[in-house]
């Protein structure tokens, strides 16, 4: 048997979920190590020395060490994904570095800024972060449209890195209910054999567990 993926994890995080979610697609044994953010467990010196920003995720694969959701998945990709998840063509290569991109530009500044107010008291302008969530989904929106997933026909890592906080949009008070080509999107990914969810928190728009 390998040895087990250490995962540094906090389950409310949408970047360690897309971790979680990674390792799980690809059916890796992982080993979860909870970080404790809400206790500041992300700023002591022994979680420091793995990723000197001091956030979640991290991996830890044999000796190697990786921080960052974007990097972390390139790596799980490269290293396990059989090139199904990365692919090496350069035109197909570019369109999931492109998604990777807005998961963390305009997907970190749209629906999970506006997870981050409700969820964790974030003092973000609530209707310009809300606004930029909606002017992104129009966007996923007419590109899903015209194929199942962000960057073609399969998935690919570009999928995993905006699953979660789109997922979880309506609990940043974030509709997807005019985005019908985002919600069948969204459930393609969850019937992907390992597919694991995210908790749910029950705030915003979302009221239901």
């Amino acid at each position: 048997m390998p040895r087990p993926i250490k995962l540094y994890n906090f389950p409310k995080s949408g970047h360690a979920h897309r971790i979680e979610l990674m390792l799980s697609l690809l059916g890796l044994p992982t080993e979860q190590v909870l970080v404790d953010l809400a206790k500041g467990a992300h700023k002591q010196p022994d979680f420091l020395a793995l990723n000197p920003f001091g956030q979640v995720p991290v991996i830890e694969d044999n000796g190697t060490v990786i921080a960052d959701s974007n990097a972390i998945l390139v790596y799980l990709a490269k290293q396990y994904g059989e090139g199904a998840w990365l692919p090496e063509a350069p035109a197909a290569a570019a369109r999931v570095q492109r998604w990777l991109s807005v998961a963390a530009g305009p997907l970190a500044f749209g629906p999970a800024a506006a997870r981050l107010v409700t969820v964790f008291g974030a003092s973000f302008n609530t209707d310009e972060v809300i606004a930029r969530a909606h002017t992104l989904l129009k966007v996923m929106d007419a590109e899903l449209g015209k194929a199942p997933f962000l960057a073609g026909d399969t998935p690919t890592i570009a999928d995993v890195a905006n699953y979660s906080y789109i997922a979880h949009a309506p609990e940043g008070n974030v509709s997807l209910e005019p985005y019908i080509n985002v919600r069948n999107w969204l459930a393609r990914i969850e019937g992907l054999p390992g597919f694991v969810p995210m908790p749910r928190t029950v705030i915003g728009l979302q009221t239901s567990a």
